[in-house]
């Protein structure tokens, strides 16, 4: 399969390493507005380097990853779409729902398929969290609260950190609701170095068949560490998942439902339970974590798509839907109390 990365920046480069060594690829070239990136990056995996996408279309490819600025999304994916080539675009899908939908618009009209790279997706601990919870123990959860933090690096400054951070998170929270958007959201966020919000905090309601969940989700590219946490309490079972260390742990209902009442009568009936050990009520199960790179694991994913022609895992539905539930939470911030601030 020939392959393409356009824009070879932070994560494109990485991109343009998997296609390079992944057997039954072929990395045809790399495009990118710096001359010295894009040529670095050529020599380095024995391909072409290009300017324009023009000229990767014309040299041949089959597939191509677009990880330009969120704000070059569309213009980039279009191009590559028109000519029939698939593409994996980088979270987000595009810096704005309508931008989000017309690409999505076009790739079903055109029947090219399009995934887009929320690589969280692929983290280790994720996966291990969808294997631990298949046959039947399946996870309803009732409160989710995530925390994403890290300092500053300066880079994706053309957008908030509601679609630079939070992004991941939302993929996650909405691919847990099975698809669905939250029914209400509020959010408070600040602006301290961008014009953008650099902070903020959503609370996420989803009302749901199975009945109400609500997630609670902050973010902030302020922060004098790194943390990834995020913490999933349910109604028979609470899971704990950090993201940067790639562990997890499950916290199971050992006792069954006579026992649980059992203790509840006692409670009630004011009976002393001090004596009663907690841990032989619950089963506490660390998940099981493989070491595998998650920006392979997300490529593959995206080239046995478009192999099969199933739809891939992570759809333009899918990324529409995180991007429109994004802008909302921006819009929430500015509805409230405003975006501004200062140290």
């Amino acid at each position: 399969m020939r392959c393409g990365a356009v824009g070879v920046g932070r994560m494109g480069r990485h991109h343009a390493r998997v296609y390079a060594t992944l057997p039954g690829c072929e990395l045809v070239g790399v495009v990118d507005a710096d001359e010295d990136r894009r040529e670095a990056v050529a020599d380095k995996h024995g391909c072409r380097a290009f300017e324009h996408v023009e000229d990767l279309l014309a040299a041949g490819v089959d597939v191509a990853s677009v990880a330009v600025p969120t704000t070059h999304h569309r213009a980039v994916a279009e191009t590559l779409l028109r000519a029939g080539v698939a593409c994996l675009v980088e979270k987000p899908l595009a810096g704005d729902a309508e931008d989000a939908a017309a690409i999505k618009e076009l790739s079903d009209r055109t029947g090219t398929v399009l995934m887009v790279g929320h690589i969280e997706r692929f983290n280790p601990v994720l996966r291990a969290l969808q294997s631990a919870t298949e046959g039947g123990q399946s996870i309803v959860p009732r409160f989710v609260q995530v925390h994403r933090v890290s300092p500053m690096t300066f880079r994706s400054v053309d957008v908030g950190v509601v679609m630079d951070m939070m992004i991941h998170d939302l993929d996650v929270v909405l691919m847990m609701m099975g698809g669905q958007e939250p029914d209400e959201i509020r959010a408070a966020g600040v602006s301290i170095l961008t014009e953008h919000e650099d902070i903020c905090n959503a609370w996420l309601t989803f009302n749901r068949p199975q009945g109400k969940c609500v997630a609670n989700i902050s973010a902030s590219r302020l922060a004098l560490k790194t943390e990834r946490v995020t913490r999933i309490t349910g109604e028979n079972a609470y899971i704990k998942i950090d993201y940067a260390t790639k562990s997890g742990t499950i916290i199971r209902r050992r006792a069954n439902d006579v026992q649980m009442q059992e203790i509840r009568d006692q409670l009630r009936s004011g009976a002393d339970l001090t004596s009663l050990n907690w841990h032989e009520l619950v089963n506490v199960e660390p998940l099981v974590i493989d070491d595998a790179e998650p920006i392979v694991m997300e490529i593959k994913s995206f080239l046995e798509a478009v192999r099969s022609g199933r739809r891939p895992p992570i759809d333009a539905d899918a990324g529409l839907a995180n991007v429109r539930t994004a802008e909302r939470i921006v819009r929430a911030i500015h509805d409230g109390a405003g975006a501004g601030g200062s140290l």
